[in-house]
């Protein structure tokens, strides 16, 4: 989504056994991983060298964790990127391991909220409704809301796949006047310059 970032989970391996303790790099490529032939797709090195694109590699690559956060995203970062990790055993020896791709998409409107309700609901039956969003970044979360109970407590949860979900729940027990009632559930996301919002809306149906 344009103006907000992303965390993006990575973690490499190396073909042969090896050892990453010691001074590593980490280099993010777009669109083409020959980096030789189009050195211009380097768009960061934690060396210092090159950073043109405002990201920041936050996991620790001596644990093989290249986990990236992406900042101020707009359309023209949509790409496919390749992750580089350059280990410097000495002065001279520096060694290649494996690339791992990550196709970064950014659409200009925000993700849209789901809202989760069990079925066939019936009169006096109690029940837990949830509202979930995606969550691009996880210290920078969205903001939900809806038209139940207002301090309903919200979480971040971590993915199996590295990616986080924010959420918020309420129980409530179902009466006739619950048939045909809107639950509407918005997300608001910070992005740079202020905030864009998305809302979702499920009508019940409990007999």
């Amino acid at each position: 989504m344009s103006g907000s970032c992303l965390q993006v989970p990575c973690n490499f391996s190396a073909k042969t056994s090896a050892s990453f303790t010691g001074k590593n790099f980490g280099v993010w490529i777009k669109s083409d991983s020959r980096f030789k032939e189009f050195p211009e797709n380097v768009i960061f090195n934690s060396s210092g060298s090159t950073k043109t694109y405002p990201l920041e590699i936050t996991g620790n690559l001596e644990r093989q964790n290249c986990t990236t956060v992406f900042q101020n995203l707009t359309s023209e970062h949509s790409d496919v990127y390749f992750f580089r990790i350059e280990h410097t055993q000495t002065k001279s020896q520096v060694r290649n391991f494996e690339l791992l791709n990550k196709i970064c998409e950014t659409p200009d409107s925000p993700w849209s909220p789901s809202i989760n309700v069990p079925s066939d609901l019936k009169e006096h039956q109690s029940v837990t409704v949830t509202c979930s969003a995606f969550t691009p970044c996880p210290h920078s979360p969205p903001q939900l809301t809806w038209n139940l109970q207002q301090d309903s407590l919200r979480q971040t949860e971590k993915n199996t796949d590295g990616t986080f979900t924010t959420k918020i729940q309420e129980t409530i027990t179902l009466s006739d006047t619950h048939d045909g009632y809107n639950i509407r559930c918005s997300a608001r996301y910070p992005v740079t310059g202020g905030n864009k919002t998305a809302e979702t809306e499920v009508t019940l149906s409990v007999s």
